[in-house]
């Protein structure tokens, strides 16, 4: 006889964990199932074990979102093909090459087959599965179109995923050239300018105004660098710190909100992004409370957060969706009016895809000319940069030239 060990869910929704000795696994099981215990997991039981574990905490584990859709679309093909969602689970596990995740859908299915549901098993790693994701699960199993939505589920992480790609690469680019721009001025004025501030000192003649400015910038970067470095490193911890609260973090997301360019391409993927999930949501069958809910949970911005928050407490207290979309300054009239319209007729879902793929394709466009505009802007801010500290560092020389000819 082996000895296993349990966690069950007594009658009162609590967890209790125990020992059971049976010949198997599955016979451990069969007795709890006997006693009409609603079963989460039972696992071989060692009094006296030790492991070196290299492996993070599972319940810690982040998935990407590209990882996630495919799960979802591979196991939706699986359940709509008729495979039991076990097998489907243990086929999935199987073909995975990541450990992680390999280890994750394994707990999954090791879950499963102990009577959970699939929503709760997956509840029990939330850095893993999102709330959004785990709730149109659990919509999927109680309406009994578990396939058809996770479907829906994949279709919807990759437009996610390429709707933060197209932001990503219109927002990475222009910050990595600044930050190579910043680092190339660095280091010409802390290892180039002063060979040059050495052989002019030997001239003992008066330096041109600019070539005397930049002698004193170098001067200072060079005496200070280290300070610079650690201020600037202090004031990002500083502002990571301050992003960790509410506060903070609904002054820092506020401030992003009204940058010039990004703050629009960021509120767009934010209206996108809502219109999307909730469309997604209600769809599934979610309810509309708990929909909204979700969605302020998932929209990456704490003052967007806030509003759709607040539209949640006035739909609770009666009014439409459209009513407190319509005293924010976050959602345009164009969106109010596409959602007043929907929840008038009763199309409310089709009217938020619209929206949705009207601001994806804003998004796309906006990407597109912040791309056309980057290019020749970088070629401009090097020519400047690099060239007006070359010129500054020729200046005396042309001088010189001109005395002698």
């Amino acid at each position: 006889m082996a000895e296993f060990k349990y966690t069950i869910k007594d009658k009162q929704g609590k967890n209790q964990t125990g020992t059971i000795e049976a010949p198997g696994q599955d016979a451990a099981v069969n007795l709890l199932r006997e006693r009409s215990l609603i079963i989460i997991n039972v696992t071989p039981y060692r009094k006296f074990s030790f492991s070196l574990n290299l492996m993070p905490s599972l319940s810690s584990v982040k998935i990407s979102i590209d990882e996630l859709a495919v799960f979802a679309r591979q196991l939706a093909t699986m359940v709509n093909a008729g495979l039991p969602l076990v097998q489907g689970l243990e086929v999935l596990s199987e073909q995975s090459e990541k450990k992680a995740l390999k280890l994750i859908i394994s707990k999954v299915k090791e879950a499963v087959e102990g009577g959970s549901s699939l929503s709760e098993a997956l509840g029990e790693y939330p850095k893993a599965f999102s709330t959004l994701f785990i709730n149109m699960v659990s919509a999927g199993e109680a309406s009994g179109m578990l396939d058809d939505i996770l479907a829906r589920m994949a279709t919807y992480l990759e437009d996610t995923s390429k709707l933060q790609k197209k932001v990503k690469a219109a927002l990475v680019y222009p910050v990595t050239i600044v930050v190579a721009v910043v680092a190339i001025t660095i280091f010409m004025l802390v290892s180039v300018v002063p060979s040059f501030a050495e052989i002019y000192s030997s001239f003992g003649a008066d330096l041109p105004g600019p070539t005397q400015v930049l002698m004193s910038v170098s001067a200072l970067v060079t005496k200070y660098l280290l300070w610079v470095i650690l201020s600037m490193a202090a004031l990002v911890v500083g502002f990571a710190m301050i992003g960790k609260t509410d506060k903070g973090k609904s002054v820092i997301d506020g401030a992003i909100l009204r940058l010039p360019i990004a703050g629009k391409l960021i509120k767009k993927v934010a209206i996108a992004r809502f219109s999307r999930t909730l469309s997604t949501l209600t769809k599934s069958g979610v309810s509309i409370l708990t929909s909204l809910d979700i969605v302020a949970k998932t929209c990456g911005n704490k003052v967007i957060e806030d509003v759709i928050v607040g539209v949640l407490e006035s739909v609770k207290g009666g009014e439409t969706i459209a009513q407190p979309l319509s005293r924010s300054s976050i959602f345009p009239p164009l969106v109010v009016k596409m959602v007043a319209v929907g929840e008038q007729t009763g199309s409310l879902e089709e009217m938020l895809v619209k929206v949705a793929n009207f601001y994806d394709d804003e998004v796309t466009t906006t990407v597109d000319s912040l791309t056309s505009l980057i290019e020749p802007l970088v070629i401009i801010i090097l020519g400047v940069v690099i060239g007006g500290i070359v010129l500054a560092l020729y200046l005396p020389i042309f001088d010189m030239a001109n005395l002698f000819s």
